[in-house]
């Protein structure tokens, strides 16, 4: 059972990728919700917003807790900068769930007009992996123990950070969830399957 945080963002998206897996999933908004996950998802939307909610929710500390008790969970966008020790560029009062030990930049390819779409090797996918940037933020600091699994390959940005592992936590500035490929979720739940991990309340 895979949860995805419906706080706020692009929850059906991921919903319809697990389907097409044939993973069963559900909605968490609520800290009963986390119950007997494998897995958590942490969708794009808006971070600052996401990370209030959770916070005004009483969900911030149950689920910063869960993670470090074991629970694999995958960050696309506003989910990498959940997941980040330290964020750059946010507004003072916003959150963090100190998952993932790195430097995230908000908002760091630009505005919504300069979204854009690249084709990027992922360390640990055989294939290019299509990728969608929308605002997207950026890893400039990655510290001990987490592996970098995919940069720009060209542009203006070359060579920028935009996907990391630390062991079962994953993270991307891009959203594999818009495009058919499913290739990173299968990569995600190749940490769930390595865990092997149930949270229970």
């Amino acid at each position: 059972m895979i949860g995805i945080l419906s706080v706020q963002g692009g929850v059906r998206e991921h919903e319809l990728m697990l389907d097409r897996l044939g993973v069963a999933h559900r909605q968490v908004r609520r800290i009963a919700h986390l119950d007997g996950l494998q897995g958590i998802i942490l969708p794009g939307g808006e971070s600052t917003t996401m990370s209030k909610l959770l916070e005004l929710g009483g969900m911030l500390d149950p689920l910063r807790q869960a993670i470090a008790d074991g629970l694999p969970v995958y960050g696309t966008c506003a989910g990498m900068i959940l997941l980040a020790t330290e964020i750059l560029d946010t507004r003072s009062d916003a959150q963090s769930l100190n998952a993932i030990d790195m430097t995230v930049r908000r908002n760091a390819f630009g505005r919504q007009v300069d979204s854009f779409e690249s084709e990027l090797k992922v360390n640990g996918i055989a294939n290019p992996v299509p990728a969608v940037f929308i605002r997207a933020p950026w890893v400039e600091r990655v510290g001990q123990g987490v592996d970098v699994l995919a940069r720009v390959p060209g542009g203006p940005a070359q060579g920028a950070i935009v996907a990391v592992r630390q062991g079962r936590r994953l993270a991307t500035s891009f959203h594999p969830e818009v495009t058919d490929n499913t290739a990173v979720h299968e990569l995600f739940l190749g940490c769930v399957a390595e865990a092997g991990y149930v949270h229970r309340l």
